[in-house]
């Protein structure tokens, strides 16, 4: 093959190559509700990007596909034209042809590596990062007609993938409920964090974030026995002197048993319409959450309630402990990871 042939499949290639890895970042980046807001207005490209978004794993494996099938012909094609071109200066500067090939096999491989990573890699991966949405339409309509064409090829290669997994018993993550993927979405900030698109202090807010996603309740739960509370009789005296002892001003009322009915705050016993009656006449409601209740959850229904507290109770112990919206918004904006 001559060289100007070589050098533009070169060009040819690595263009597939940042289609393929922009394809691929931007399908997964992209904010399906953005594009479905442009889909109902009659955009062609959103709805293919939603399409594409819906076979996330075929469409994955497309671009993993693409992207191996230029990375092969970068070697194929590339670093013989490029030992080509180096050859000639070499010899004239009377190198001898046992060390030619070598040297001009190394310098052809650093520059085919350089311009796969950076023309071919980081720079569609930045922009698809930067602005997922727009990259997602502009790309979706060619990449899935080639993964349309292509689908027979995938679809072999994928069920060769799944069969493999299933004999070392490892469930294949198409099948596996994957409503919500961590690991993608930790990777991407990575990313971002590395290419210099997000600071680090957001870098820090998102990560934790994604890893508060995961999280429960349970090490934020204060025991029931740490917890400041008084029975349903209790007057404005007993609810003033509990609060001195134990120094909070938000006290709960048990039940009968060792359920809690409800909170009171202690300014209520102090100046409030009901100062002298009992704490039953005081309280007010307080949410109810399992142990195993998710920090985003939680935070969800203590700010629906409009309470800084909440019970934390299973089926067998009505009063295991209690959690505060200090605690779990601390769980969600400290910087580094419980």
């Amino acid at each position: 093959m001559n060289l100007p042939a070589s050098l533009a499949i070169t060009i040819l290639l690595l263009a597939g190559n940042a289609f393929f890895v922009g394809a691929e970042f931007a399908l997964v980046a992209a904010r399906r509700v953005r594009l479905e807001r442009d889909a109902a207005r009659g955009s062609r490209t959103a709805r293919a990007a939603v399409a594409g978004i819906d076979e996330l794993s075929l469409m994955l494996a497309g671009a993993q596909l693409g992207i191996t099938m230029c990375s092969l012909g970068l070697g194929a094609v590339t670093e013989p034209a490029f030992e080509h071109i180096l050859d000639p200066p070499l010899e004239a500067l009377g190198a001898p042809g046992a060390v030619r090939h070598p040297i001009a096999f190394v310098v052809a491989l650093a520059v085919v590596t350089f311009l796969h990573m950076v023309v071919g890699e980081m720079v569609p991966k930045s922009w698809a990062i930067t602005d997922p949405e727009r990259s997602a339409r502009t790309l979706a309509v060619p990449f899935r007609a080639f993964t349309r064409v292509a689908r027979p090829l995938i679809a072999a290669l994928n069920g060769v993938t799944n069969a493999l997994l299933r004999l070392v018993r490892v469930r294949p993550t198409a099948e596996a409920d994957s409503h919500a993927d961590p690991q993608r979405l930790s990777h991407l900030i990575t990313e971002s964090r590395r290419l210099g698109l997000i600071g680090r202090a957001e870098h820090a807010l998102l990560g934790r974030a994604i890893a508060t996603h995961e999280a429960t309740i349970t090490h934020l739960v204060v025991p029931a026995d740490d917890v400041a509370a008084v029975p349903a009789d209790a007057d404005a005296e007993r609810i003033r002197r509990t609060s001195a002892d134990h120094g909070h001003t938000r006290i709960l009322v048990r039940a009968d048993g060792r359920g809690i009915a409800g909170m009171l705050h202690v300014r209520e016993a102090v100046t409030g319409p009901t100062a002298g009656g009992r704490a039953a006449d005081m309280m007010y409601p307080v949410p109810t959450l399992p142990p195993d209740c998710g920090v985003l959850d939680a935070l969800t229904t203590m700010r629906n309630a409009r309470a800084q507290l909440a019970v934390v109770a299973t089926a067998d112990n009505p009063f295991v402990g209690l959690v505060s919206l200090d605690d779990l918004l601390s769980e969600l904006l400290t910087a580094n990871p419980h």
